[in-house]
């Protein structure tokens, strides 16, 4: 062996393997790195508003693309709570493809990089999908997002430089010492700029304090008193009258939009011989009606609670339309709300359906933004989706067949859906335990707007109908209370069923049909057990 042959030292390789430590690491950083995006990107919707934060955008546009029966499940499953489940699930599947993109990077850097970048380019193709009249400005909260969480992630995800070693192989992992330091950096500024971000959109966009000093004249023509016994105050029993905090609430706008009265402004356009354009203070200095109107979602279940009673204040429509001239032949008010929702109402439902109103107050104040502040629209009889624009702002009068389709008219719902006759049992509440030979209290709501209620009637085990005792009626645009004194024989689960007849005498169907595609019919029944 010759000298040069003698002192020649082995290559040494490098080895980029994870430990499972650095594996964890490492989905953590992808989890960091989101959180900087979202933070981030909050921040900026300081600038550019609530609704282009890359959370509200992307939850925004699940709920364009999220096909019917999955929308109709979520309502079915959480009602009032669908918007809340939508958010949390939508932010734990963001965690969890974040975690996976970090592991990702830990093989390959540049994988990370370009998944959290794919976060920031979902974020803006949502707002500008979502985002009526967008401009490419309500990109910029998601693309900046996306740059820093990419960032983020970068710096995270270091490695330790290896020392030379005379080796064939030397395995190197994370820079953890780095990682602690650009973890907890990314941490602040994710939980920071959520909050900050969060608060001064609030501060610069939230219009509770314009509502809170709102001052309406008092009604040209007042709401008549409620009867005595309208509410017969039983346990159980819902109440007559729904607050607002208590008011049911189902539309798409996963941020309500925040609506200045002094910016807010109606145009009414199309088939009218006048086109007008009305403004807050040009609307609520006309003549105000005020009204008790029950108002029920057409995804209400058999014995659901998505109907609610309240005394709106506004200004009758029919009024408005025959100043702007409807011209012969226009079937459809076609109105869109300031978040891009539509809507298709009959014309001749808000012509000849006594007080159908832009409505500008609810229980004694103005509108809560949820439900349409500071103007949204209201038709007796019908339900919401054809007839209960909020934030409303646009009004064309065209017709059902060459005009445009409303957004749930696209989605296979029925063009027209008056309100089917419906009643319900509120208590005894299902399978709960009753006394046998004791009187117990059967007692319920009941509904048929613009035609009233006539008659409810129960009974027990597919035994003979018994009519019930109705409370006092408001008027034939409310629900009405009803309850029957029920003393149980034998032991055992017994069912109760209920039903109503409207003041046209037309008893409620029999026949069962989900809420899909203009409203459930069916009787309510409740199984008790009897001790």
């Amino acid at each position: 062996m010759t000298t040069d042959e003698a002192v020649t030292p082995p290559t040494s390789k490098v080895s980029h393997r994870f430990s499972l430590v650095d594996t964890v690491l490492a989905a953590a950083a992808g989890l960091l790195s989101a959180a900087v995006a979202l933070g981030v990107g909050q921040l900026v919707a300081v600038l550019t508003g609530p609704a282009t934060a890359p959370v509200s955008a992307v939850d925004q546009g699940v709920v364009v693309l999220t096909p019917e029966w999955a929308k109709e499940f979520a309502i079915r499953t959480f009602g009032e709570n669908d918007k809340l489940a939508l958010m949390i699930g939508t932010l734990l599947l963001v965690a969890l493809v974040a975690m996976a993109i970090g592991m990702a990077s830990g093989f390959r850097r540049e994988l990370g990089i370009i998944g959290i970048g794919l976060f920031g380019l979902i974020g803006a193709f949502a707002a500008l999908r979502t985002i009526p009249n967008a401009t490419f400005v309500v990109v910029a909260p998601s693309i900046a997002g996306g740059i820093a969480g990419a960032f983020a992630l970068w710096w995270m995800i270091r490695r330790k430089k290896p020392e030379p070693v005379e080796m064939p192989t030397e395995r190197t992992g994370l820079d953890r010492r780095g990682f602690l330091l650009a973890a907890g950096i990314s941490l602040a500024v994710g939980v920071v700029g959520n909050g900050v971000g969060k608060f001064l959109v609030d501060q610069r966009y939230n219009v509770a304090t314009v509502r809170a000093k709102l001052r309406f004249a008092r009604p040209a023509s007042p709401a008549p008193a409620l009867p005595a016994g309208v509410d017969l105050k039983l346990p159980g029993l819902t109440p007559f009258s729904t607050t607002n905090s208590s008011f049911y609430r189902v539309d798409t706008a996963v941020v309500p939009p925040q609506i200045n009265p002094a910016d807010w402004q109606l145009r009414i356009h199309g088939m009218v011989d006048r086109e007008m354009e009305i403004s807050f203070a040009e609307l609520v200095n006309r003549d105000l009606i005020e009204r008790d109107i029950t108002f029920t979602c057409v995804s209400n279940e058999i014995g659901g609670k998505l109907t609610g009673q309240a005394r709106w204040l506004g200004v009758p429509l029919a009024d408005l339309l025959r100043e702007a001239g409807v011209r012969p032949g226009a079937d459809q008010i076609f109105t869109t709300s300031a978040d891009g929702w539509t809507c298709g109402t009959p014309t001749d439902a808000v012509m000849n359906t006594p007080n159908a109103m832009l409505a500008v107050g609810m229980n004694g104040e103005p509108l809560p933004v949820i439900h349409g502040f500071p103007v949204r629209m209201i038709v007796p009889g019908l339900y919401g989706y054809v007839s209960g624009t909020k934030w409303i702002v646009d009004m064309e009068l065209t017709t059902f067949a060459t005009g445009p389709k409303p957004y749930w008219v696209q989605r296979k719902w029925k063009t027209t859906a008056p309100i089917k006759t419906m009643a319900r049992i509120d208590t005894p509440g299902a399978l709960v335990d009753v006394p046998a030979g004791q009187p117990v209290a059967v007692a319920g709501m009941a509904w048929a707007q613009t035609r009233g209620i006539e008659k409810v009637e129960v009974r027990v085990n597919n035994g003979d109908w018994q009519q019930t005792e109705l409370a006092a009626a408001a008027n034939n645009q409310t629900w009405r209370q009803w309850w029957w004194k029920w003393v149980p024989a034998g032991t055992g689960i017994q069912s109760l069923a209920v039903r109503a007849t409207d003041g046209t005498g037309a008893v409620q169907t029999d026949q069962r049909a989900d809420p899909f595609p203009n409203g459930a019919s069916g009787w309510h029944t409740v199984a008790v057990n009897v001790l």
